[in-house]
């Protein structure tokens, strides 16, 4: 596997993990290929998990939240920091079964895996700051009372399959680290990693079962939000899926985190450093193939600036090397799969008819390399001449495709910003202070980067506002959505009893 290249690696491991070792499926039936999407060809088959399966995944997560729940925070602080640096350990490995199945670039497929065990390693600081956090609360006649943080047992995970590897951890670290267990499912496009993880914590000492993982679709992910012994479900994907699941889950009246779509809108005013702003975009739209779900895909540059501006990101945008994800050169590799990028390219022909014009790529791109040729690649497009009402500007694209439209006041840029019912992420670049920090007060948003865009550490919150979902991942403030509160009242005098 060091030595793998694109094109040549099959996955024949069972994908299924439980009771701490790899399960295979009960039937071969309902097998779904599954595609390396750089070469277009068959990688593995997922075969979902039926009803009894899913059973014996999460009863066997239960039975080691039961263990796992009453050791001590720096008990499992330690076992988590041990998960982190196997991980660290085993970055390059990982990083290229990440590229294989999913088709970013290797350097971004490293950072991923970086972003994954600097997740852990944070949550496995949090954890012994947690157990019996206790608030004392004096109360009349000596009286008084507490409170506990508790863990809330089994919690479901359901990711995507843009971050395979980095989601299942920032799912999996705050549930443990609050001493619950976790079975996660994988979105079935990318079914490779999330085991690797599993494997992981298991030799990093973790009860049997802690971490598990069952793979299969929306049929699979039904039976998880339905199980009665689970406590919690934490969602990453589309809108609509987003609504099932909390819809599903709310029959059991379960706990819900959604982090759903965006069409974030990035405010480039004409004061703005010009070369930042443009990096900015760039990093905004192209990441991970555009298929990020808090791109900056409306990018408003204030007139002025606007012919500058599109003649830097035009220039730049022609330069990123498209081509075989697993070379340390190429900056952009693979759309997911062929309807996705079919998805795509239908967006820029829609805009096209809408009046949109295309200042770069939007099309079929055929690396020279000939195992490449069946791959889904595009090359990154640019659009200008659009308008707020146009398709592109007001659908979630998920590809390499950014819109630009100009604008001359801040009140009015901020009020078309808002115009969307998403709400996850936004941007602004301006050197003036006050406006940035009024700016990022008044966008509607989960979260506003000033001079940058796209940056999420462990430490800081992730998630959205309206219907990109509610809850928050990563930070402090998550260890209260895997986590409930208990109140203790001890009276230390006579029962005053009406009766």
């Amino acid at each position: 596997m060091p030595g793998a290249s694109t094109g040549t690696v099959v996955v024949t491991d069972p994908l299924n993990f439980w009771g701490g070792k790899r399960v295979k499926p009960r039937e071969e039936k309902n097998a779904e290929p599954v595609f390396e999407p750089a070469t277009g060809r068959v990688l593995c088959q997922m075969i979902p998990c039926g009803a009894e399966e899913v059973d014996e995944a999460i009863k066997s997560a239960h039975t080691a939240y039961l263990k796992w729940s009453k050791m001590a925070g720096m008990e499992r602080a330690r076992v988590m920091l041990e998960a982190a640096r196997i991980i660290r350990e085993r970055r390059e490995k990982i990083a290229k079964l990440e590229v294989i199945n999913n088709g970013k670039s290797i350097t971004e497929a490293l950072v991923d895996i970086d972003i994954a065990w600097q997740c852990i390693e944070y949550y496995a600081g949090l954890a012994g700051t947690l157990s019996g956090e206790c608030q004392h609360i004096q109360l009349p006649g000596g009286t008084f009372a507490y409170t506990r943080r508790e863990p809330l047992g089994v919690c479901v995970g359901i990711g995507a399959w843009n971050y395979p590897f980095q989601i299942a951890s920032w799912k999996s670290a705050p549930a443990l680290a609050c001493g619950n267990a976790m079975v996660f499912k994988p979105s079935p496009m990318t079914p490779v990693t999330a085991v690797i993880l599993a494997e992981i914590y298991k030799e990093a000492g973790v009860p049997d079962g802690l971490f598990c993982v069952v793979q299969g679709g929306a049929e699979t992910g039904t039976l998880l939000c339905h199980h009665p012994m689970v406590a919690k479900v934490s969602f990453t994907g589309s809108v609509p899926t987003g609504k099932k699941v909390m819809e599903m889950s709310s029959k059991g009246v379960k706990q819900v985190t959604l982090e759903l779509g965006g069409k974030s809108p990035l405010i480039i005013f004409k004061d703005c450093e010009l070369e930042n702003a443009v990096k900015g975009a760039l990093m905004a739209n192209f990441l991970t193939q555009g298929q990020v779900c808090c791109n900056g895909t409306r990018v408003y540059v204030q007139r002025e600036i606007m012919p500058q501006f599109l003649e830097e990101v035009v220039k730049r945008t022609k330069a990123i090397p498209v081509g075989d994800p697993l070379l340390d050169g190429t900056r952009m590799g693979a759309l997911i799969s062929k309807p996705q990028l079919e998805k795509v390219l239908g967006f820029v022909s829609q805009a096209k008819k809408e009046g949109g014009r295309v200042l770069c790529g939007g099309e079929p791109f055929v690396p020279s390399d000939p195992k490449l040729k069946g791959g889904y690649f595009m090359s990154p497009c640019v659009l200008d001449n659009c308008r707020d009402d146009m398709t592109c500007v007001k659908e979630e694209i998920f590809g390499p495709v950014m819109s630009v439209m100009p604008f001359d006041t801040e009140e009015e840029v901020i009020r078309r910003a808002n115009n969307t019912t998403f709400g996850l992420a936004s941007g602004v670049f301006t050197r003036d202070i006050s406006r940035a920090h009024r700016v990022a007060e008044n966008l509607e948003a989960g979260t506003c980067f000033i001079n940058n865009y796209n940056i999420s550490p462990v430490e800081v919150p992730f998630g959205g506002y309206k219907m990109s979902g509610f809850g928050r991942e990563n930070g402090q403030v998550t260890i209260e959505y895997y986590s409930q509160l208990k109140t203790v009242v001890v009276e230390m005098g006579d029962v005053e009893s009406l009766f």
